[in-house]
């Protein structure tokens, strides 16, 4: 398959994660952080069946223990650590089940985003590189120019306010493995748009 993976976060409806499996989403995402008004409980995620999209579940303030816990128990695929999750947690979870989030923008330049790539490079699957300095759900595309003049010599996925309104730009400012989107394919959090979707998954060359 030629260009980017598309991953889908931020599912609380069952007729959103049909519509991801329909399109042809790679992977969807489940909250798992209470502060997020698109948190779910593990039941939902497990209701899914596995054989689609890959399944995902994003945690910030869990231990390792009680991550690999709720990934059992919801049936997920990988874990998307957003928080200040170490190298030694990553390990605990299991290397090839993690995509570690970092702050591009926090980090203040190229030469620190690969040398905190490199820091991770072993203990994950992927990294996911999103906009702000931390958290998530900022809603807003990242700038772009650290991504310009980084070799991250990893598989990445950027996030950050990306819809059919902002890919394109993204797209010819960088080149990553996979897209993350969330509130650019909503109408509302956690309600997402089957039509937006569409058109994301037009713009990376799918024919849906």
């Amino acid at each position: 398959m030629s260009g980017p993976l598309v991953k889908v976060c931020g599912m609380t409806r069952s007729v959103d994660v049909r519509a991801c499996r329909d399109l042809g989403v790679d992977l969807i995402g489940f909250i798992f952080h209470p502060k997020s008004p698109r948190c779910v409980e593990p039941s939902f995620a497990a209701g899914v069946p596995r054989g689609g999209p890959l399944k995902v579940g994003v945690f910030v303030d869990q231990s390792a223990d009680e991550v690999n816990r709720i990934m059992d128990l919801a049936g997920l695929d990988l874990a998307q650590l957003h928080g200040g999750q170490d190298a030694e947690f990553c390990r605990a979870v299991g290397p090839e089940r993690v995509l570690k989030a970092l702050w591009p923008e926090s980090l203040g330049s190229a030469r620190a985003l690969e040398a905190e790539a490199a820091r991770f490079a072993g203990c994950c699957r992927a990294l996911l590189l999103d906009a702000g300095k931390s958290g998530g759900g900022h809603g807003r595309p990242m700038d772009f120019t650290i991504l310009q003049h980084a070799d991250l010599k990893k598989d990445w996925f950027l996030a950050g306010g990306l819809g059919p309104e902002t890919l394109s730009a993204a797209l010819a400012a960088c080149s990553p493995s996979g897209l993350d989107c969330n509130s650019g394919v909503e109408d509302a959090p956690g309600i997402k748009n089957r039509n937006k979707i569409a058109a994301v998954l037009r713009l990376v060359g799918r024919n849906v």
